[in-house]
């Protein structure tokens, strides 16, 4: 009992880059390693989950690989805190932490200790136990294999337990975050603090309350043998009082967090302002790349027909990323349908808008509104009925977001999913 093969510790990393290596020359903090393992390990990994899901929750502030939440479920929760506070006139400061190497850095046994007090089965902890004894990798690089070598510490990126178990070892940062009684509250529930894994992020009305805060942060995670890293750590300001200077914020490991105008935070940007702003221009660029990425393998040779649906299937996401969880300005909608317009004048080698409109029409590509009112309520829907405490305090304002939406497109139309067959089926 508390054996497991030894294939299911073996697995090969691969390096992945976290930026374009078009833009400037990478090192080797730009690449994640992610980790393939045997499929039936995995298969094994998720009937552990299944089987004892109990013992593996973490607080509501952590949104990361949970059933019905979702990074937008935290967007739209830090877009509904902010703006609570700045309506009422108050300014509202906002860190974004990254932890240097936290999947990496992560202590087998403290993590054992934490299952422990969770009264984890013996059973269960044992095979853990002997699966981390066991853990061996080895590292693929352009076709060619390197030596394996025991991984005596931290998690494997790309297995179903791993981020699970991450949450759990640092879940109790929100613990220590809600007993330092500062920063931003609603209806009595500490909103300081959210977290999508490794991804933190702290708000406070004051800046001396984010230091609070963030010192709070740093003193937990030193327990957990991890640091923050200051040189991509970065805060930044809403409200009124938003282009005031702000004394820097000051790390107790050393270094400082600067003050920012953008942060980016889950791929989403934030631009500071007197209120909730993002910036969709990142978005754009990558958009434009990804189609002439694509359009330069396939557009000589595939027909119009299979260029659209490359494009639907691959490149408008990225485009559409984040348009459901945060407010988007006029001119924002008018230069993404301008985005989609100089391809389509591209595909049918054109510059006539009224003949684009023609081939949005006859191929059934609709404009770039509709798209993001059927994906804005698709999310309304899905966030109102979340069990998550912190997504509860903004249930009713979602729910009349989703029925401001429904009404502009006709009366009688309540649900997403009515939404969507009513868009469908205009001529």
């Amino acid at each position: 009992m508390g054996h497991i093969p030894a294939n299911f510790g073996a697995s090969y990393t691969v390096p992945i880059p976290k930026c374009d290596g078009r833009v400037r020359a990478l090192t080797v903090d730009d690449f994640r390693g992610i980790s393939i393992s045997p499929i039936i390990s995995k298969v094994f990994e998720l009937a552990i989950l299944d089987r004892y899901s109990s013992y593996f929750s973490t607080s509501d502030h952590q949104f990361g690989f949970k059933k019905h939440t979702s990074s937008m479920h935290a967007v739209y929760c830090v877009r509904n805190v902010v703006e609570s506070f700045t309506n009422n006139g108050s300014t509202v400061n906002v860190c974004a932490l990254d932890l240097s190497k936290a999947f990496d850095r992560m202590n087998h046994y403290a993590l054992l200790i934490k299952l422990i007090d969770r009264k984890l089965p013996n059973k269960v902890l044992s095979i853990l136990e002997s699966w981390f004894s066991i853990s061996v990798t080895c590292v693929k690089w352009v076709g060619k294999l390197s030596y394996f070598f025991r991984l005596l510490a931290g998690v494997r990126q790309g297995g179903v337990l791993s981020p699970v178990l991450f949450s759990i070892y640092i879940d109790d940062l929100v613990h220590e975050i809600i007993k330092a009684d500062t920063g931003c509250y609603i209806s009595s529930i500490c909103v300081s603090i959210f977290l999508f894994a490794d991804d933190i992020l702290l708000v406070s009305p004051t800046v001396t309350g984010l230091q609070c805060l963030l010192n709070v942060c740093e003193s937990e995670l030193v327990k957990l043998d991890m640091r923050i890293n200051t040189n991509k750590s970065m805060c930044i300001r809403f409200g009124h009082r938003f282009k005031e200077s702000c004394t820097e914020l000051t790390s107790n490991q050393g270094g400082t967090i600067k003050w920012v105008s953008s942060c980016r935070y889950l791929g989403i940007y934030f631009v500071s302002g007197r209120t909730f702003k993002c910036s969709f221009d990142h978005a754009k660029s990558k958009f434009f790349r990804a189609f002439n990425a694509l359009y330069s393998k396939v557009g000589r040779t595939a027909s119009e027909e299979v260029v659209l649906s490359l494009l639907r299937a691959k490149c408008l996401p990225i485009l559409l990323y984040g348009t459901e969880a945060c407010p988007l300005l006029s001119r924002d909608k008018q230069s993404m349908e301008f985005s989609i317009t100089r391809l389509f004048m591209k595909i049918f080698r054109t510059g006539s808008p009224e003949i684009v409109t023609e081939c949005q029409h006859y191929f059934n590509f609709y404009s770039l509104g509709q798209q993001i009112a059927i994906r804005t309520s698709k999310f309304l829907q899905c966030f109102g009925a979340s069990e998550n405490v912190l997504c509860s305090l903004f249930s009713a304002k979602s729910a009349k977001q989703l029925h401001i939406l429904c009404s502009f497109y006709g009366s009688g139309i309540t649900t997403a999913c009515q939404l969507r067959n009513a868009i469908y089926s205009q001529p």
